[in-house]
């Protein structure tokens, strides 16, 4: 059996340096999807620190942690997180549970908005329905000083629903945007697409085909950059770039200098809980910045497909996240550190070969 402190030893932090990130994204997406790992999680999660990665599971918890970043000069964007949404029930219950977020945002007049997810309204079985759902949440956000709502990417072969869902409502809503995945192969296609639209853009954070995203750090980066330029030249709406890596900041932050973009035209995105230090400074600098605000219980998976998404906030996780405090409190038994541990024991089966 695995020991407590086995997270914190030499080992954890070699295993790390030596396994490829491929590896490390095959592993964290398939725990990602395991429905089982993600049902123990909800039940244990809290009790492993999930605070600092998702800003808790009632109303004024979440409302603390915004108000806690609003006074840094932090913009907050709300995911109320869920998976294996397979009833329409289960639909109706996550659009009330993002409508009562957003009355919250609006009662408590705090700067944030929402992230929401397709899948989440019921797209995996109803597209229509998932429509209608957003189309209602658009139509509350709108007397809440048209809030901005913003669909986040999933896997590649729910980008059409994105796409067929956005150009119904763009005519109707000024306040509804989406997400494009530096990774793939039709991204600056979708960059050309959408200019009229605000769009935040990310590396990507799941496994895809090589018939359709690029595979290696080199190409995703080179990318990644291009689309982030050409948006940044082109844009006719207000743009996120999101991103934990610094070397791709400074290298936005020069590409603006020189050729005079205003501060005012995009904003800087990271994730809660990670590099909140890189996130301050670059808020201090006067960039337009915002975290992205997990919420709710069902944390397992949006954790393990940051994971996979930057293999190097495993560290992050390691020294932000996994405490001898809350390792200790979590005990053996819960599916999570059984989960992390197999982890660990299929890199060293890996790297043994």
């Amino acid at each position: 059996m695995f020991h407590d402190t086995l997270f914190l030893n030499n080992d954890c932090y070699w295993v790390m340096e030596v396994c490829t990130m491929g590896v490390f994204k095959n592993i964290f997406i398939a725990l990602s999807n395991n429905k089982y790992l993600n049902d123990a999680a909800k039940q244990v999660g809290p009790r492993m620190g999930a605070n600092k990665v998702v800003a808790g599971n009632t109303i004024p918890q979440l409302i603390e942690t915004i108000e806690y970043l609003n006074e840094n000069k932090i913009s907050v964007t709300v995911d109320n997180l869920g998976e294996f949404v397979t009833t329409e029930k289960e639909s109706q219950k996550a659009k009330e549970e993002i409508l009562e977020i957003m009355e919250a945002i609006n009662q408590y007049n705090v700067d944030a908005h929402m992230s929401v997810k397709l899948s989440l309204l019921g797209s995996n079985f109803d597209l229509d329905l998932a429509y209608q759902n957003l189309r209602e949440i658009l139509l509350k956000a709108n007397e809440y000083d048209n809030m901005h709502i913003n669909i986040d990417t999933e896997k590649y072969d729910s980008l059409q629903q994105i796409v067929e869902v956005l150009d119904k409502l763009k005519g109707e809503f000024k306040n509804v945007g989406t997400v494009i995945q530096g990774y793939l192969y039709d991204a600056e296609k979708l960059i050309d697409k959408y200019p009229n639209l605000r769009l935040r853009l990310v590396k990507g954070a799941y496994k895809e085909d090589e018939t359709i995203a690029y595979q290696t750090k080199e190409d995703i980066d080179a990318n990644y950059i291009k689309i982030i330029e050409k948006r940044l030249l082109n844009a006719k709406n207000f743009t996120s770039v999101a991103t934990h890596d610094h070397e791709i900041i400074s290298h936005v932050k020069q590409f603006m200098k020189e050729n005079h973009i205003e501060k005012d035209q995009m904003e800087f995105q990271m994730l809660y809980g990670f590099r909140s230090d890189l996130a301050q400074s670059i808020a201090n600098e006067g960039y337009h910045f915002t975290v992205y605000v997990p919420y709710g219980d069902d944390w397992f998976a949006y954790f393990m497909r940051r994971l996979a998404e930057r293999p190097q906030n495993l560290s992050l996780a390691v020294k932000e996240f996994a405490t001898p405090e809350t390792l200790k409190k979590a005990g053996l038994f819960s599916a999570i550190v059984l989960g992390s541990a197999s982890i660990l024991g299929l890199i060293s089966k890996y790297i043994r070969k």
